[in-house]
Formats: structure tokens, C-alpha cells, sequence
């Protein structure tokens, strides 16, 4: 067999994370909510090894959900309870829980409506589905707000183009672009209507805030558990109604045409059993925190408001997205920064560099007009150091700060 250098196999034995959250403020959107519980940490060494849950797999109902020590079938259904639905189950990622969803609602060549500022993701499950679009759109710069009423004309509009109601309507419930957060009940309404599976992607809210599925009217609830939950990836949440049990988690059918080979107590959806390990028990250790930083949630966004309030005192910035804000995920247009980098030698990457000569990471480097930032977790002195090193460079820029 071919032969690895050993000094490149050295590289792998001492792997060390620049960005630590003890070094750095990081206010990378897309990780803020995934940021570990200390019980998480300890967990996941804990239970790293790949089959360390499956300890106690039961062999008669050899399924993740009828585990019981650790207790992995008691937090499905505390989880299920906690999201306002009736069952839960842990997938790979909130994308895997979407195509999970559209694959068993939908057959090749139907339609499902999306919002037009749905995340890549949701595109490719369709697509891997063998589904296709409808989009809602929004209202453009700069608020880019969806017209949430439009649902009712996209589901009227697949109607007369195919004959038969689309096989599912998903909202974002806050999107990842503007992090405006929308009104699921809305939709909610307009599905119930028409009979159409209602799917929420909740990758930006449950594990946050509050959310309680059946009030909003959602059939399915979908969420990421490395994004919100205080999780390791890859985990994924896929909740739903109890209408959709049967259809989503259909227990498998097939038999081996010679060996007569059959496996069904297997959710086949789900190819049998989906997150193992040390991802899985991050999320159930993490859990109790969660439960209760949710009840935290209009502190979040007051920091929020209060850092795109220092950060509109910069000549020429601005947040886009719909005012006044309702979520930690921030997208910051700034005319004022731009100048300045175009007359800098290090041009875009000047902000980048300079926050992080103050310690705070997170913003994608290259970018000045356009950033995405988010602050929930941050505590209020965090988040003040933050507002300060933006008002600092701005005004080493020679920028007007009002």
C-alpha cells in the first residue's frame, strides 16, 4: 500500500483551534448558538468513540429512539415536547431533515413552495427529492421582506400548472441572509387551508427562543443542532405532527428476494439509525441549558439592537433587513467602511485585520460594505467591546462617527 510520510502524519496529532472562544469574541453568524456547554465538552470525550451509545442497543427494537441508557429514547420525546410536537427525531443536519421531509411527502416532478430567501440547502433537497420550486418573494433592499400572503397565491399558482396542491410549503423562519424573522403563524393559516404539509426550517430560532410548533402551525419543524442547540456537528432535529408519522417515519418493507432478509422495526427514511456518539450526547447534554436560555431571548436581541445602534453611528452604515431587529443575526451594510478600504493598502481585508488585532474574529475577511455578524451568547460587556473597536476603526479611518 502506498506509503504517508510520517511528518505529514504528524500534522494530525496535535490539531488545535485558532479561534477560542476564551481567546477571541467570535461573532461568525453561523456559530454563535453552537458554542458547547462545558457538560457538552465533558460529554463528548466522553462518549467520542463512534458506537458508544450503542451500549445498550435493544435487540428486538435495535432503534436510536428505544434507547434508554444513556436515556436517548426519554430526550427524543423531551425534545418533541419542548418544540410543541408530538415526536422527534436526531438526523445529520437540518438539510437531511428537510430532504427527509420532501422525499417522503412529495413524488419526482412535484412542486414545493419555498421563500425567496430560503437557504442553498433547502434547493438541493428539493432537488436530490426529484422535486421542484416555487418561490415567495421578498421586497428587496432594504428590508427584504416576504410577503408571507403570497403563499396562497404560489399554492394556487402549482394548482393550475400541475393539477394537484404542491407536496409541501416550508418557510424560513428567520433566514440566514438579513435574520428577519417571520411570522410562521401566517403561513401556518394559509396551509391549514389548503391541506399542505407545513414545514418550518427553525435552523435560526428553536434552541434560541421560544417555539412551540403546533401554535405556529407547523406540520414538521426542522432545525440544526451545531448552529442553535449548543451541539456538536453534524446534528440535525426533524419534529413532527403526529398526521405525518406514518408517511415521514415509515417503518421499512423489503425483503431479500433470496435470503428473505427484512428489517422492519427501521424507520427507512432515516436508513436505520442516524447520529450516534459524541454528536448526539452534546446535544443531550446541552440540553437543560437550552431549555432554559430560551427563556433569555429579548436579552439577546436588546444586545443586538444595542450594537447596530453604535454600529448606525459610523458614517454611511446601516442594518438591512426589517427594523427594528428581532434577532441576533445581523447584516450590516456600511458605504463608510468601503471608502475606507479602498483608499487602504491592505484594501477589504483592513477591518478583518483590525478587529482581529483587538481580539474579535468572526466577520469574513475581505468584506466592507456587505457583513454578516451575530452576537447572541456575547455577554453586554462583550458585546460594548465590540461596539468599541468598530467605533475605534471607523475613526482611524478618518470616518464621521455621529
Amino acid at each position: 500500500m502506498p506509503e504517508i510520510p510520517k511528518e505529514r502524519l504528524e500534522k494530525y496529532l496535535n490539531l488545535q483551534r485558532e479561534f477560542k472562544e476564551e481567546r477571541y469574541i467570535n461573532l461568525n453568524p453561523i456559530q454563535r448558538g453552537g458554542v458547547l456547554t462545558d457538560a457538552a465538552r465533558e460529554a463528548l470525550l466522553e462518549f467520542g468513540d463512534g458506537y458508544s451509545t450503542c451500549d445498550w442497543c435493544p435487540p428486538k427494537t435495535p432503534r436510536l429512539d428505544a434507547i434508554k441508557r444513556p436515556p436517548i429514547g426519554q430526550f427524543m420525546q423531551d425534545l418533541a415536547e419542548f418544540l410543541g410536537m408530538d415526536v422527534a427525531r436526531v438526523v445529520t443536519r437540518c438539510r437531511e431533515a428537510q430532504f427527509i421531509a420532501f422525499a417522503t411527502l412529495g413524488e419526482p416532478g412535484d412542486y414545493v413552495v419555498v421563500d425567496g430567501l430560503a437557504h442553498y440547502s433547502a434547493y438541493v433537497a428539493a432537488e436530490l427529492a426529484r422535486l421542484k420550486v416555487k418561490e415567495v418573494p421578498h421586497s428587496g433592499h432594504p428590508e427584504f421582506k416576504l410577503d408571507l400572503d403570497a403563499y396562497a397565491e404560489k399554492i394556487e399558482e402549482v394548482k393550475r400548472e400541475t393539477g394537484k396542491l404542491p407536496a409541501a410549503v416550508l418557510l424560513t423562519h428567520v433566514d440566514y441572509h438579513y435574520g428577519n424573522l417571520n411570522d410562521a403563524a401566517v403561513v401556518g393559516k394559509i396551509c391549514k387551508k389548503y391541506g399542505v404539509p407545513f414545514l418550518l426550517n427553525s435552523a435560526y430560532t428553536a434552541g434560541v427562543m421560544p417555539i412551540d410548533g403546533k401554535k405556529l402551525g407547523a406540520d414538521i419543524l426542522v432545525s440544526s443542532g451545531h448552529k442553535s442547540w449548543a451541539a456538536s456537528a453534524p446534528t440535525g432535529i426533524l419534529a413532527l405532527k403526529e398526521e405525518l408519522i406514518d408517511r415521514v417515519l415509515a417503518r421499512s418493507k423489503i425483503v431479500g428476494d433470496w435470503s428473505k432478509h427484512e428489517v422492519g422495526v427501521k424507520e427507512y427514511a432515516l436508513l436505520g439509525c442516524t447520529v450516534m456518539g459524541g454528536p448526539l450526547i452534546s446535544l443531550m447534554a446541552s440540553f437543560p441549558h437550552v431549555v432554559d436560555r430560551v427563556e433569555h431571548w429579548g436579552e439577546e436581541v436588546e444586545k443586538a439592537r444595542y450594537l447596530i445602534e453604535q454600529l448606525e453611528r459610523i458614517e454611511g452604515t446601516r442594518q438591512l433587513g426589517i427594523k427594528p431587529k428581532q434577532h441576533t443575526l445581523t447584516h450590516v451594510e456600511s458605504e463608510g467602511l468601503y471608502k475606507a478600504s479602498q483608499a487602504h493598502k491592505r484594501r477589504g481585508f483592513f477591518l478583518y485585520d483590525e478587529l482581529k488585532r483587538r481580539g474579535i474574529v468572526g466577520i469574513q475577511a475581505g468584506l466592507t460594505k456587505h457583513f454578516k455578524l451575530n452576537t447572541y451568547g456575547l455577554t453586554k460587556a462583550k458585546v460594548e467591546q465590540v461596539a468599541k473597536a468598530f467605533l475605534e476603526i471607523a475613526k482611524d479611518q478618518g470616518l464621521t462617527i455621529k
